[in-house]
């Protein structure tokens, strides 16, 4: 009899772990599926993206976000691994019919950059239905992430690009100036001792230093432990140092033209300029970590607030006089 009893449980145990495997074959059979006709239906479009990536210099730093993204998500394989895998079918279907309604606008508009975002909401979709709302929250920021690949669309860039080639021209003149040299500012021209020729044209506008910050600025707010509020903040703040950072490429590049040569200045200009600027903003990045350290004052958590009150109660209470 207790051998009997000794088979059935174990006969169960048995069948429970098959259905387990079986049950995690079906789900891993399901998601090849459906990866499998996601890219089938996005392949035009993620053609498109990468030939954007080769043929424009300012969005090139966006073929590293995919890359990104998947060493991201194997950081977090030990936490995605505990979370319960509920699938949201209403959540992701109703992504799916957002991605395809923007999607078909997109192509219908002749606005491609509508396509490649749906391909982000689309993705987004796919975890939702496949592992739900846990697994979506942790990931949510990476997912946010992948946005950053998509190229600007043409309104947006026309509407930032020639503001920011505005402020280059200006703030190099500005300097310059500070520091004693003869120039001259005519639009985005800049005339260096009334002889030598710097033009800001649009491709030197910063776009493409500006593009590439905010890409490592979100990663660099992902990778350190800091609050949502500090992590904003430093997203944020990769704006004002692409311009920054872009502002001192033009002067050290018009100082090099009037005190050294000018293809000496040309050759720093477009070749080291943008090696030299990243690890400057990385730089301006940690100081600004720094400084919010400093400055911002972190609230007690739990755990020293009961200290507190541990520490007030075990105080000795004072004589009252009677």
């Amino acid at each position: 009899m207790v051998n009997d009893s000794v088979r059935r449980r174990y006969a169960l145990h048995m069948s429970g772990k098959d259905k387990a495997r079986d049950n995690r074959l079906g789900l891993i059979s399901a998601v090849l599926a459906l990866l499998a006709i996601t890219v089938w239906s996005y392949w035009p479009t993620m053609a498109g993206l990468f030939n954007r990536w080769q043929e424009n210099d300012d969005y090139s730093a966006g073929q590293l976000v995919p890359l990104i993204a998947a060493y991201l998500v194997w950081r977090e394989r030990k936490a995605l691994r505990q979370c319960l895998l509920v699938p949201c079918w209403w959540g992701g279907i109703a992504l799916f019919i957002l991605a395809e309604t923007a999607r078909i606008y997109g192509f219908l508009s002749v606005r491609p950059s509508l396509g490649r975002y749906a391909m982000v909401l689309t993705a987004a979709g796919l975890v939702l239905m496949v592992a739900g709302w846990q697994a979506f929250r942790r990931v949510s920021w990476i997912l946010l992430f992948l946005s950053l690949m998509v190229p600007l669309p043409g309104i947006i860039r026309n509407m930032v690009s020639l503001p920011l080639q505005r402020m280059a021209t200006t703030g190099s003149v500005f300097l310059l100036e500070v520091f004693g040299a003869r120039v001259t500012q005519q639009g985005n021209l800049v005339i260096l001792n009334e002889n030598t020729r710097l033009a800001i044209a649009e491709a030197c506008s910063g776009l493409r230093l500006l593009t590439a910050f905010i890409i490592v600025a979100a990663f660099f707010a992902y990778m350190v432990k800091r609050s949502c509020g500090k992590k904003a903040i430093l997203v944020l703040s990769s704006i004002p140092v692409g311009v920054i950072c872009n502002i001192v490429r033009i002067f050290v590049t018009a100082m090099l033209m009037l005190y050294v040569s000018t293809e000496l200045g040309e050759k720093f200009f477009h070749d080291f300029a943008g090696l030299v600027m990243m690890p400057t903003a990385v730089l301006l990045m940690f100081g600004e970590l720094w400084l919010m350290d400093r400055l911002v004052v972190p609230e007690p958590g739990p755990q020293q607030k009961q200290a507190v009150v541990r520490a007030k109660s075990a105080q000795p209470s004072s004589a009252k006089p009677s």
